[in-house]
């Protein structure tokens, strides 16, 4: 979802956002930091599969996930973290690991650590390694409607 693709759906829906160019950073911590941004509102988007489905999860950008953690938080059985190259096909209009966190518009569930959802506002690639948007994180919430998880 290149950056202009994003800006129409979020125009479309009323939605008061603000992009961010930065340098090109490839980690979400190091985006966070190049960005002049606090890694508690950044948020890193990790795909896996959960119990065999497909997955968005986002956490704070300098939290680690855990496989064990995060399938006891979910009620899992099972949870995988994917490799870039097992979902590349699934975001052809993003570059690899700068997914934004729009999964419904991918036909993805998405997961949101209760930590970023308390935060104020969200930043997040947009599916550049060059560009940032940040939104309050109410009307992130409302456009996508995460469900929220505690580790």
């Amino acid at each position: 979802m290149p950056a202009k693709r994003l800006q129409q759906y979020l125009d479309q829906q009323g939605v008061k956002y603000r992009v961010i160019t930065h340098s090109p950073a490839f980690t979400a911590q190091d985006v966070a930091e190049v960005a002049h941004i606090p890694g508690s509102v950044m948020a890193k988007v990790v795909i896996v599969t959960l119990d065999g489905q497909m997955t968005m999860i986002l956490v704070p950008a300098p939290k680690m996930i855990h496989t064990d953690t995060l399938a006891q938080a979910l009620s899992a059985q099972k949870v995988t973290l994917l490799h870039e190259h097992d979902f590349r096909e699934k975001f052809p209009d993003c570059q690899v690991g700068a997914l934004p966190p729009f999964g419904n518009l991918y036909q993805m569930p998405v997961y949101i650590d209760t930590e970023l959802a308390h935060q104020k506002e969200i930043v997040f690639s947009a599916g550049s390694y060059r560009e940032l948007f940040s939104l309050p994180i109410k009307d992130y919430l409302k456009l996508v409607q995460p469900k929220q998880f505690a580790d």
